[in-house]
């Protein structure tokens, strides 16, 4: 028996094309709040206005180039000017934005308003083409705009085959270009345009302007968050905007500062402040540890340093301008923990910071390790801040010395040799001290001085008179010039000579300040109006540096000093050089006594130096 017939029955349903809905294509949130008009430019009032009031007095030039950062509204200026120019009954600044040629422009189908890339269109061919098209009138506005985009990426040869039509338009063309490197454009182009730089949007309104746009998308976000995200953004608009278009799309209708530092790897402005708090104190585990916490949660470092670099610079105008934070960007609490933290560091030491900070940026990229790379920085910037400066040290030399020297004079029993001073000229004036027949006394060296008549004339005792007042004003340059011998005084000038085997010290010391100081000196001395030359010259057979200073106090002696009786002069015969010994001039210097020589080895602690020769 056949088995019975089955039959499949299939059932077509049409339906009308008027229920297929179409795809909704999303718009993401640069392009959908993108400004329509001059009002709505963020940040860049100083073109806007200029632009408009172009527009209002009929001063519309032939060529307009701005410049500026990413994301800062060049484009977008651009293509405003162009609908403020063609738009019905214009050029007007306030036009219908539903007029249909704003429209065309907006939905960028203009035929008389052509956006090029200058990035794909940078030969010679296509600048010809647009040569030949600009003769052609528009289509049914008023102007033929060009506005090529990146217009430092056209070549030399297609900038100069532009050069004579950009110079001379027709009347009804207009050029409007954008870059982000005006430096790369060429000279007679910028002179043929008028230029306008734009600036990074700061802070405060790109946050204004997230907290409008996050409003109006029903989107609940935390005032830290939107501070992160427009840090992150380093002044450009569009950057934000995507920030927090991708945030919307991670978090949903609820955005924390977390999110925002846990996507984009910055680090909080606590955790910064946290940091920079440690190295103020000079703790360097804390600071290590904290960079360890920082680093496994995925934090930028190279970000850090700058974030770092940031917020010593906010601490040193905090300091410098006694408190005001109107030229700070900061918020209650950063203020708070700058005003905790200016009273741990001076101005000079939080520029030293600042000094490795900015070195450290620039280095990361080349680092294999950035972490220990970073770490190290850490530690530099923990000694630049307690570093002392070179003034300070010199100063502190300088009252150690003078420690020094009272202590020989008050107990003669000390013998000489057991102490030698850095070099023999540090030494000379102590040993004087020690040998001298009579009690310092305090009017005895500025008594002689009263009855000196006229300036010196001896070339050796001017100059140990000179050194003896440029030791008192500066003892660091009295070093440079100790081992510079007179060469002689004529026609107003004083040339000072030092040795080939000194020449290094004639670098140092020959500069305008040495100068001055030494004219100034000279003056004060008696040779007013006496310039000064520093020479390379051989010193004189005999000369000896140790024994013209020794012989420095008599400078100040006058002419008929020796032909006074003894009796009335108790004070010269305390620093007068005529009982000489043997011990005046110290013997041939000692190695291993000048190491051990207390104040050298002071200095090496101080500078945190070591002894590589020692030369007499």
């Amino acid at each position: 028996m056949r088995a019975p017939a089955r039959f499949t029955i299939f059932f077509f349903i049409l339906l009308p094309s008027a229920f297929i809905l179409p795809p909704v294509a999303y718009q993401v949130i640069a392009r959908k709040y993108r400004p329509q008009r001059f009002a709505d430019v963020v940040g860049q009032e100083h073109v806007t206005q200029t632009l408009s009031n172009a527009i209002s007095q009929k001063r519309i030039a032939h060529a307009y180039l701005f410049c500026g950062p990413r994301g800062t509204g060049k484009t977008t200026i651009a293509r405003i000017f162009a609908k403020c120019l063609n738009c019905t009954d214009g050029p007007k600044v306030e036009f219908d934005e539903s007029d249909p040629r704003c429209s065309e422009i907006t939905e960028g189908r203009a035929m008389d308003v052509l956006e090029i890339d200058g990035a794909s269109n940078n030969g010679v061919e296509q600048v010809r083409e647009l040569r030949e098209t600009v003769k052609y009138a528009p289509a049914s506005s008023k102007f033929k705009i060009y506005i090529i985009d990146e217009v430092h990426m056209l070549s030399v040869a297609a900038f100069n085959a532009l050069l004579k039509t950009l110079e001379e338009p027709p009347e009804h063309v207009k050029f409007m270009f954008a870059t982000t490197d005006p430096e790369k454009v060429l000279p007679t182009i910028l002179s043929r345009c008028q230029r306008f730089d734009l600036r990074r949007i700061p802070v405060s309104l790109i946050t204004e302007h997230l907290s409008l746009i996050a409003g109006k998308e029903n989107i609940e976000i935390e005032p830290d968050a939107l501070l992160a995200i427009a840090r992150g953004a380093d002044g450009g608009m569009r950057d934000a905007e995507s920030a927090l278009d991708q945030l919307i799309s991670f978090c949903g209708t609820k955005i924390v500062e977390n999110d925002v530092l846990s996507m984009f790897g910055l680090t909080a402005r606590s955790q910064v402040a946290a940091l920079a708090g440690s190295l103020l104190r000079g703790e360097a585990e804390n600071a290590l540890n904290e960079l360890n916490q920082l680093s496994k949660h995925g934090k930028d470092l190279g970000r850090l340093l700058g974030d770092l670099l940031g917020h010593f610079r906010n601490l040193l105008i905090f300091a410098v301008s006694k408190g005001d934070t109107k030229l700070l960007e900061v918020s209650e609490n950063e203020a708070a923990s700058l005003k905790e933290q200016s009273s741990l560091a001076t101005e000079e030491s939080l520029t030293r910071v600042m000094e490795v900070f900015t070195d450290a940026e620039g280095r990361l990229r080349d680092s294999a390790s950035k972490k220990i790379f970073v770490e190290v920085t850490l530690l530099k910037a923990i000694q630049a801040r307690n570093a002392v400066s070179l003034d300070a040290v010199l100063n502190q030399l300088q009252t150690l010395r003078d420690g020094g020297a009272g202590s020989g004079g008050t107990s003669p029993a000390k013998p000489v040799a057991t102490a030698p001073a850095p070099d023999p000229v540090r030494a000379a004036a102590p040993m004087r001290k020690e040998v001298s027949p009579a009690p310092p006394a305090p009017v005895a060296t500025p008594a002689p001085a009263k009855a000196v008549a006229g300036p010196i004339t001896d070339l050796q005792t001017l100059w140990q008179a000179v050194l003896e007042a440029v030791g008192r004003a500066k003892p660091f340059l009295r070093e440079s010039l100790i081992q510079a011998h007179p060469v002689s005084l004529e026609k107003g000038v004083f040339t000072i000579g030092f040795d080939p085997e000194f020449a290094e010290q004639l670098d140092m010391a020959n500069h305008a300040s040495t100068h001055t100081l030494l004219q100034t000196k000279l003056a004060e001395l008696g040779h007013h109006g006496t310039q000064v030359k520093l020479i390379k010259a051989e010193a004189p057979r005999g000369w000896s540096p140790v024994a013209d200073l020794a012989a420095a106090p008599a400078a100040q002696l006058p002419a008929t000093a020796p032909t006074a009786p003894a009796a009335t002069r108790p004070a010269a015969a305390a620093v007068s050089p005529a009982p000489k010994k043997e011990t005046l001039v110290p013997q041939k210097l000692n190695a291993e006594d000048f190491k051990n020589d207390p104040l050298i080895m002071k200095a090496l602690e101080i500078f945190k130096g070591q002894i590589i020769e020692v030369r007499s």
